[in-house]
């Protein structure tokens, strides 16, 4: 179906929008919440240290490993189906992590968490794509359903820190109970249906090849990230693109395939995907260093650090509100190439920091770099949705998903390496410390700030001044190569992108505001199943 020939959502549609923006808003308040919670928790359960990663990590682990599989099972079995299925398993999962009594019990329900969260994503995206046909009010849609998740980051460390000073650390689970609940009834009533037709089942190899290469290539670039280059992250990083190969491989031969390859033969899905992808990497490296900038730099505390961290964020999301009207009269790929060129600017000036002065540069170019990505968030993504037949959007919305978890990962081990490469090389450790106290300085500028506590306060002050200066070199090098980054996406979505062209160009007639009111979910998209009455 064209444009032109799309119908427009009415009432009933905005409405599931709201509706589908719940778990969207929960999924991101409870990828942050848990940090508040970790004191506590360890406190009750006495976890090793190993079971503290694992509390932490299973859950991005397993939606990152889920999310093709269950967006095609989504597409199979039926979209409003799976998401009101995972908003279950969600809400049941929460209420075991809730009042969790080992540290074993809580990884447990944790990974459940995970699997549950793996079928929400994709499930929102793709009955988006059905429920909005219209190339305008889809774009706002989405707009809409990131504006969600962002303010879901916003709110995360704000609703775990009132939950926390009030009740025990289960309480940051409880609150998923009632927002699943809520999906549950007003699902059935106001989302519509939508499933491919197909009986034919998953293929178990791929889906087991799909979860092996995203968990063991993630694991392996975040623990690179975390602990430096090792053979143990490196080895698993090997294998799990090995396996990404081996799947790959797979879905060319197979009739049904998991991953419908074809899907890349259209220049939006493909030139969208990967210049999203390449934002994506440079926003969470980005993020690691003006935060630990503004806390171990500037000393802030780290609730002024947070109160500072949000400005980029409530800019973001003007930006996320004026994509979709700018992209009226302007070509998507223009668009998308301008606001990553503004991004390019705020970059920049992360280079031009230079000391414990430059709060303002390093808010403003980070705030700067945000709301040119804007319009490449909402575009690109609406773009990768949009261009996949209704029947495979599924796929596409997990696919996008996928990519932006693995992005972000690879971001933090790339930004991560880059700055204590620079960090160590430009780093002068000052006569008088002692050699295990030079490992710690020379290890991290935490490390240096914990070492400089035990020494001499005139060394420790040298020690300190050196550890910021080499440490502000760092996130100069950063904003270079995520500058260079950003440019190339910049020109890759001008370039691939400036054909498709702007809403306006493609939009029908005015229609009556009557009969645009009475355009119903089953007049909006395909329905296989019978869709409930409203």
């Amino acid at each position: 179906m064209d444009a032109g020939s799309a119908p427009r959502a009415g009432r009933k549609e905005w409405i599931g929008l709201a509706v589908l923006a719940l778990p969207t808003l929960l999924l991101s308040i409870d990828m942050s919440v848990l940090f508040l919670a970790t004191p506590q928790l360890s406190e009750d359960l006495r976890p090793s240290g190993a079971q503290l990663l694992w509390i932490s990590d299973i859950y991005g682990f397993l939606i990152a490993g889920f999310l093709i599989t269950m967006g095609n099972l989504g597409d199979r079995i039926g979209r409003r189906k799976l998401l009101l299925i995972g908003a279950s398993a969600f809400a049941a999962a929460s209420a075991v992590a809730a009042f969790a009594n080992s540290a074993e019990m809580l990884i447990a329900a944790r990974a459940v968490l995970g699997i549950a969260g793996a079928t929400l994503m994709p499930s929102t995206m793709s009955l988006i794509r059905n429920m909005f046909l219209d190339p305008r009010q889809r774009t706002a849609a989405i707009s809409a359903w990131m504006t969600s998740f962002t303010v879901g980051m916003i709110a995360g460390p704000l609703v775990g820190g009132l939950l926390l000073a009030s009740f025990w650390w289960g309480s940051v689970f409880l609150l998923n109970i009632p927002v699943m609940v809520l999906l549950l009834v007003l699902g059935p009533l106001l989302l519509p249906e939508y499933k491919e037709g197909t009986s034919r089942g998953l293929d178990l190899a791929s889906v087991a090849l799909s979860l092996a290469a995203a968990l063991l290539t993630i694991y392996g670039v975040k623990e690179i990230a975390t602990v430096g280059p090792d053979l143990v992250p490196a080895l698993s990083v090997v294998v799990g693109l090995a396996l990404a190969v081996a799947f790959v491989r797979r879905q060319r031969r197979l009739a049904d395939p998991l991953l419908d390859l074809a899907l890349f033969a259209e220049r939006k899905f493909s030139a969208s995907l990967g210049t999203l992808m390449l934002v994506v990497i440079v926003g969470p490296g980005l993020g690691l260093y003006v935060g630990q900038y503004l806390q171990l730099v500037l000393g802030q505390t780290p609730l002024e650090a947070g109160l500072w961290s949000a400005v980029p964020t409530f800019a973001v999301l003007i930006g996320f509100g004026l994509s979709p009207v700018i992209a009226r009269w302007i070509r998507p790929g223009y668009l998308m190439g301008a606001g990553a060129a503004v991004s390019v600017v705020g970059l920049l000036l992360l280079t031009q920091v230079g000391g414990a002065g430059d709060l303002a540069l390093a808010i403003t170019g980070q705030t700067v770099f945000f709301v040119g990505s804007a319009p490449l968030a909402v575009l690109g993504t609406d773009m990768i949705v949009g261009s996949a037949p209704p029947e495979r959007s599924g796929a596409a919305s997990a696919l996008s998903e996928t990519a932006q978890e693995f992005g972000g990962a690879l971001g933090l081990a790339v930004f991560g390496s880059i700055g204590a490469a620079v960090y160590r090389a430009n780093l002068v450790v000052p006569e008088g410390v002692p050699p295990e106290a030079g490992e710690a300085v020379r290890d991290t500028l935490g490390g240096a700030a914990d070492a400089a506590g035990q020494l001499p306060a005139p060394v420790a002050a040298e020690v300190l001044d050196s550890a910021r200066s080499a440490f502000t070199d760092g996130l100069n090098a950063v904003g270079w190569f995520g500058a260079g980054i950003t440019a190339v996406a910049a020109v890759l979505a001008a370039v691939l992108l400036r054909n498709v062209r702007p809403d306006r160009a493609e939009e029908p007639a005015p229609e009556p505001e009557a009969v645009s009111e009475l355009v119903s979910a089953s007049e909006a998209e395909p329905v296989s199943e019978a869709e409930p009455a409203s």
